[in-house]
């Protein structure tokens, strides 16, 4: 069954070394405004803009946050064409991490080192897929990251968690629910943002913007889903940063 699973969530994915969207290519995937707002800050990311220094960013996660080359069309690289197209007088760094096959308790013990040695402004932490699929029982889940947190922002840095994808062809096989409970008390403890990315990817499959059952279109669909989730983030960010529209282009 893990392999099922493991297939499942691949095929959403797969293909990130395709070319990214040109503008007349963009998939309409709008999100309901209560999925890109959050009641928490993000600080440091509002200092850097304000001061025009370089905005670092370090998105530690899975190989579906793998930057193959200049021309990925993994999230992040779309996040970081959406920051720097709105935010056109900033210098904006990205980099990736990847963590692959590990749980949250795995890599939260690597996190401070991380900060330490990449000095971002802010750490973008997606996890909870491992976790679900291996069935780690969700209170230690929830102690690693909450481990995890406290030690990201011991270090210095802003934090946002991003929950595991949708996949309508695995959510028979895994039970996620208790692992998104977990990320979003974490982050109400901690007063950092969630960026929902399971709510947000149901919400496209249900009024379909996306097929996520189909594995007919895998690099095609992976392509135009992480260009939207990455579009979609960089107005989550500049949200909680509460960076207005004169600050942007």
């Amino acid at each position: 069954m893990r392999s099922w699973v493991i297939l499942g969530l691949a095929l959403l994915m797969a293909g990130m070394t395709a070319r990214p969207l040109h503008a007349e290519e963009a998939q309409s995937c709008d999100v309901p405004e209560s999925l890109l707002t959050t009641d928490s800050s993000l600080n440091k990311v509002a200092d850097v803009v304000k001061s025009g220094r370089p905005l670092d960013i370090l998105v530690v996660g899975s190989r579906s946050s793998t930057i193959v080359s200049a021309d990925s069309s993994a999230y992040p690289t779309r996040l970081q064409a959406a920051l720097k197209e709105k935010l056109p007088q900033l210098t904006v760094n990205l980099s990736v991490e990847i963590q692959a096959k590990k749980t949250a308790e795995e890599v939260a013990g690597g996190l401070s080192k991380l900060v330490e040695a990449k000095k971002p402004t802010l750490v973008i932490w997606q996890t909870g897929t491992v976790d679900a699929m291996r069935s780690i029982d969700p209170d230690d889940f929830r102690s690693a990251v909450d481990e995890g947190v406290t030690a990201l922002q011991n270090a210095g840095a802003d934090v946002i968690l991003i929950n595991p994808q949708y996949s309508p062809r695995t959510e028979t096989m895994i039970s996620l629910p208790p692992y998104l409970d977990n990320m979003r008390l974490v982050a109400q403890q901690h007063e950092i943002p969630l960026f929902d990315r399971f709510a947000i990817m149901h919400q496209w499959n249900d009024q379909g913007d996306f097929d996520l059952f189909s594995a007919a279109h895998g690099i095609d669909l992976a392509k135009r889903v992480h260009d939207c989730l990455g579009r979609a983030l960089s107005k989550f960010v500049i949200d909680a940063a509460h960076i207005g529209p004169a600050q942007q282009n």
